[in-house]
């Protein structure tokens, strides 16, 4: 059996999927395509899919990932271009490589966030950023399934910036733009949850909701605070010619696909 990982996004209104209705319209595209999918046993089989780490319901993403078994093999840079025609603009399968290495959810350790606050100004972001960093603990309050929790908001943050969106739009009145990276832990720390820390250290209370878009997650760099790309490993170990349903191709034959990340 093979296994492909994947890199999707969610854009424009699509951001509003929930990850049920995602999965939904994933496997249709699967069928359409008519990818031979690896199914589980049992009285309802179910083709074999696992999703990584999906971002909150309205929040855009650039960086979704997830991982199928194949009963067959195929070309791995084929599979991606007729699952993103199969599946509507917005959610674009950006890349893929063949899994060659294990343990894929524990790369996922920090997401890289981009939050839109529209009606906010620049220098008052950056007040309320400068208060959230300088306080050892930023408790806030998320109403969950069991309750209300309360938890701390500002261990998790490993960097958090802000800067004006003129150069975006000018004219369009007062814009901020925050930059958010995260460490991905128990409870997981949202960005809805960092505005509420704003909110609470520095009274930051943006009139509209923020756009908030995921950029990038993957492997935390601890030195720098960057997110590196989860699927280099696999493609590091890959062999100096793809293996495709043919066998592996031989010299000169096809190039390697580069991905989009």
């Amino acid at each position: 059996m093979q296994r492909i990982r994947l890199r999707y996004t969610k854009r424009g209104r699509l951001r509003f999927t929930s990850h049920r209705d995602f999965q939904r319209a994933f496997e249709r595209a699967l069928r359409r395509a008519e990818v031979p999918m690896a199914y589980s046993a049992g009285f309802t089989p179910h083709p074999k899919v696992s999703y990584a780490n999906a971002a909150p319901t309205g929040t855009g993403s650039e960086a979704e990932y997830l991982e199928i078994q194949l009963a067959e093999v195929r070309e791995v840079e084929q599979l991606r271009k007729l699952l993103d025609e199969s599946l509507p603009a917005g959610l674009d399968i950006t890349d893929a490589v063949e899994a060659r290495t294990s343990s894929f959810a524990e790369r996922l350790e920090a997401s890289v966030w981009e939050l839109r606050l529209d009606g906010v100004e620049p220098a008052d972001a950056e007040r309320a950023v400068a208060a959230f960093l300088a306080a050892e603990q930023v408790d806030v309050q998320r109403r969950t399934k069991n309750g209300l929790r309360t938890f701390d908001a500002r261990g998790a943050v490993i960097r958090l910036e802000a800067r004006d969106a003129a150069a975006d739009r000018p004219g369009d009145g007062p814009c901020a733009i925050l930059r958010l990276v995260v460490r991905h832990a128990t409870p997981a720390v949202r960005p809805d949850d960092v505005l509420s820390g704003l909110r609470a250290t520095a009274d930051l209370a943006p009139p509209v909701p923020a756009a908030v878009t995921r950029l990038a997650q993957g492997l935390l760099d601890e030195e720098s605070g960057t997110v590196t790309d989860p699927l280099a490993p696999d493609r590091d170990a890959a062999p100096a010619f793809p293996t495709t349903a043919a066998g592996p191709s031989p010299a000169g034959g096809a190039q390697v696909p580069e991905g989009s990340a």
